[in-house]
C-alpha cells in the first residue's frame, strides 16, 4: 500500500465526517479533535489509527512498519459507520429529545403548581 493510498483513505474519512457529522477541519486529525464525541469509541480509535498511519506513511523509513491489513480494517470500520449515519434521523432524534424534555419539564411544573394550590387550601 502506498503513501497516496493511505492518505486518500484518511482524506475520504475526513470528507465523510464533514458530510455526515458536520465536523470542520483541514485534516482528519483536526476533525477528530473537534468531533470526537460524535463518533463511537471503537470508530474513533480506528480513525485515530488511520490518522497516525497517514502521518507515518509520509516518512519512507516508517512506512515499512505500517500494517496494511490493519489500515484496511480501520478504513472499513470508519466507512461502515459513517455511511450508516443518516442526517435526517439524527436531526429527528435530537428534536424528539428536546420536545420530550420540554414536555417533561412542563409536566413537573404543572404537578408542582397543583401541589402548591392543594397545600394552600385553594384547590
Amino acid at each position: 500500500m502506498g503513501v497516496a493510498t493511505i492518505q486518500q483513505m484518511a482524506d475520504r474519512v475526513a470528507a465523510l465526517m464533514d458530510e455526515k457529522l458536520h465536523v470542520r477541519g483541514r485534516t482528519l486529525g483536526d476533525r477528530l479533535r473537534r468531533g470526537a464525541g460524535k463518533l463511537p469509541r471503537a470508530v474513533r480509535a480506528e480513525a485515530r489509527f488511520l490518522e497516525s498511519a497517514a502521518a507515518q506513511a509520509q516518512n519512507p523509513k516508517l512506512m515499512v512498519q505500517i500494517d496494511d491489513g490493519r489500515v484496511r480494517a480501520a478504513y472499513d470500520a470508519c466507512l461502515r459507520y459513517l455511511n450508516g449515519v443518516d442526517r435526517k434521523a439524527r436531526r429527528r432524534a435530537m428534536l424528539a429529545g428536546i420536545a420530550s424534555s420540554i414536555a417533561f419539564s412542563l409536566f413537573v411544573v404543572g404537578v408542582l403548581f397543583l401541589a402548591v394550590l392543594y397545600w394552600r387550601g385553594l384547590f
